[in-house]
């Protein structure tokens, strides 16, 4: 039942090696694959000379010294960090330490959790904490280059994308992924907002998405809304289930993700939450206490 997403798979690159992937961009993919990061967290380097880098990656001294080989000779002016997660963050301090840059990232705190029953891999980086608060619409330039912050909250309450304007080019971290679906955890992660933020990605048209997670998007728009159509059809299913007289998440986990590899299944029991607490938060559905995991839900009128 759920709409088919071209994702793209393939993926030229050698690990810890810089590549040049378009005219102002080099890509460095960390090796640091698995179920959430896919082959590894890529790192975008913008710009020659005066550059910008782009969710640095994991804190690996092997990773963070090829960082530094592929910037020989440059002066790197701005760390940009969209979320806080341990696949992007945690080599942005060690990396601003070795380049005398700043570190750039949203300031807002991660939503408290009421129930904390599953702890993903690609977890909070806690002790993140940016040298400059960014904001929707703040810009940052250096030579032949101009990038903007895009706020796109739902993935994580602070994520935030990153424009480059002379390519008309996103680099969205993990809002929007060229392999895979985006977990959405409560409480940080946000079902409407994420729905919010698609349809603003959406809407700018950019030409191309440069994940951190896999290889580009080209046709965006129509990827975005096969995202949007996803998350609708997910949402339907779930109703289903609640309409066959499935009450618990896990359970229904196990029939909607039934082709889905098993290790992702606690990851698709935080987004099922996610829109779980969307239907409860429209009067669609009931739930026994606060939303969580382990509670019990129930169809509150026909969908």
């Amino acid at each position: 039942m759920a709409s088919k997403i071209p994702f793209v798979h393939e993926m030229d690159f050698v690990y810890e090696e810089a590549q040049q992937v378009s005219p102002l961009i080099r890509r460095l993919v960390a090796n640091n694959p698995g179920p959430f990061t896919f082959k590894g967290t890529g790192v975008y380097i913008v710009g020659k000379g005066e550059v910008a880098i782009i969710d640095p990656g994991p804190d690996d001294d092997a990773h963070i010294e090829a960082l530094l080989r592929a910037v020989e000779g440059e002066r790197v002016t701005h760390i940009l960090v969209t979320h806080r997660h341990m696949d992007h963050s945690p080599a942005a301090h060690p990396l601003a330490a070795r380049t005398g840059a700043k570190v750039y990232s949203s300031t807002i705190p991660p939503k408290p959790s009421e129930c904390d029953e599953l702890r993903l891999e690609a977890s909070d980086d806690r002790s993140f904490q940016p040298d400059i608060n960014v904001q929707d619409g703040d810009r940052f330039s250096g030579p032949g280059w101009t990038i903007e912050a895009v706020f796109t909250p739902g993935h994580t309450t602070n994520h935030m994308a990153y424009a480059l304007i002379e390519e008309n080019a996103l680099f969205p971290g993990d809002h929007i992924m060229g392999w895979s679906t985006t977990v959405i955890g409560p409480p940080d992660g946000d079902m409407t907002d994420y729905f919010n933020s698609l349809e603003k990605v959406r809407d700018r048209d950019f030409t191309t998405l440069w994940p951190t997670h896999g290889p580009p998007v080209r046709d965006v728009r129509p990827f975005v809304q096969a995202f949007i159509d996803h998350r609708l059809d997910r949402e339907a299913q779930i109703l289903a289930q609640l309409q066959a007289g499935q009450r618990r998440i896990k359970d229904m986990v196990s029939v909607i993700y039934a082709d889905v590899d098993k290790r992702l299944h606690p990851a698709a029991c935080h987004s099922v939450l996610a829109h779980m607490i969307r239907l409860v938060e429209l009067g669609r559905v009931g739930c026994e206490g606060p939303p969580c995991v382990e509670n019990e839900y129930w169809l509150k009128r026909a969908a």
